[in-house]
């Protein structure tokens, strides 16, 4: 069972289908060897509303620094995610995706991909705001996935407990544009993202 606390609402959601656990396994082994050494691709690790350690989530795949490897921590601040990814469940409703969605652009991570297997499609969220992202991208399985143009590219985020600067010198942390190329029987093709 998972569970989060979401803008104070205790959440608590199954363990993941066989096929939910699958398109986390592929993506992360598909991701990892794309990574930058600073980079590293992990399941399982909660993300806290800045100043508010109560409320968390905990995204299907996070990309963070490398260094959180070594923390005993097991909160990784928000602005020291690259990528969230969130794959929804089939029992999840359009609500609670909505929420979910509100929550990270409120704690500030910088990049959303949700994975709708139910439908084979994909949302990629950039650029938050206080309550939404201002920039939205959606697409099916095996289309690409945008990286960020460097017009998007803006000062470093804060240093965090566990990192230096992320970013690589044109600000960009998406360096690749294909998401996993899953056909529509949902077996896994291929993939090239990377995080630098």
């Amino acid at each position: 069972m998972r569970v989060e606390i979401i803008g104070g609402t205790l959440v608590m959601s199954p363990s993941p289908s066989g096929k939910h656990a699958g398109i986390v396994i592929d993506l992360r082994d598909a991701i990892r060897p794309n990574l930058s050494p600073t980079y590293e691709a992990y399941e399982n690790v909660s993300v806290p509303m800045p100043d508010d350690p109560d409320d968390y989530s905990t995204p299907d795949l996070t990309i963070g620094p490398r260094a959180f490897k070594e923390d005993d921590g097991w909160l990784l601040d928000a602005d020291a995610v690259a990528l969230a990814v969130e794959v929804i469940s089939p029992s999840e409703r359009l609500k609670g995706i909505n929420e979910k969605t509100a929550w990270y652009a409120a704690a500030r991570v910088p990049r959303l991909l949700q994975i709708d297997p139910r439908t084979g499609t994909w949302s990629l969220f950039t650029h938050p705001s206080a309550d939404d992202y201002k920039t939205i991208t959606h697409g099916k399985y095996g289309e690409p996935v945008p990286s960020p143009p460097s017009s998007a590219a803006t000062s470093p985020p804060p240093t965090s407990r566990c990192t230096a600067n992320p970013r690589s010198a044109d600000g960009h942390l998406l360096t690749a544009t294909r998401l996993p190329g899953w056909t529509r029987d949902r077996s896994f093709s291929r993939v090239s993202v990377s995080v630098e």
